[in-house]
């Protein structure tokens, strides 16, 4: 069975990032299962999740160790399943309000209070159409255990909402 890892790489933005580290997996017989990657602030910045044969993992890490030499900073880490976040309710927030310090950071204390996990979350700054303004716009994907009051946790966000003055919605996702 193949071995599952996670692995960071960051480095100075540049053409062909993507394609070295992808080549390196290739050669030893890796499958690129899924990964998150940007341009941020003129650096790159990415995590990937990869499946590798156990007998060529020390021959990936040297491959690995070998593009630390042309400025990517990597990190390798076991995908051990571990014990899992408890289940619950799927939900999405969106934020959109003028930018200012301690947004991400009053919403994620709201969430932790009541055992909700943020399993996604984007964030960007832009201008406003009209005024020009610079607005904050965030959205996360995150689980809200069973237990947890979900009108109470309503409440809270409305509450730093006003405090914050953005506009914050939570809405459940249902599959079907």
């Amino acid at each position: 069975m193949d071995a599952p890892l996670v692995i960071t790489v960051v480095a100075k933005d540049r053409p062909g990032l993507v394609e070295s580290l992808a080549a390196a997996i290739a050669r030893q017989g890796g499958n690129w299962l899924e990964s998150r990657m940007s341009h941020l602030g003129g650096q790159f910045a990415g995590i990937l999740r990869l499946t590798i044969p156990p007998a060529n993992r020390e021959k990936l890490l040297g491959d690995l160790r070998s593009l630390q030499a042309g400025g990517l900073k990597v990190t390798v880490q076991a995908d051990e399943a571990g014990p899992s976040v408890a289940a619950g309710r799927m939900a999405e927030l969106t934020l959109v309000g003028q930018d200012r310090p301690g947004i991400v950071r009053q919403i994620s204390q709201a969430f932790a209070r009541v055992g909700v996990n943020v399993e996604d979350l984007e964030t960007e700054i832009t201008s406003a159409p009209m005024s020009g303004e610079t607005l904050f716009h965030a959205r996360a994907k995150v689980s809200i255990p069973v237990a947890c009051d979900t009108q109470a946790l309503r409440g809270e966000l409305e509450k730093i909402a006003a405090d914050l003055v953005v506009d914050v919605k939570l809405t459940e996702i249902t599959n079907g």
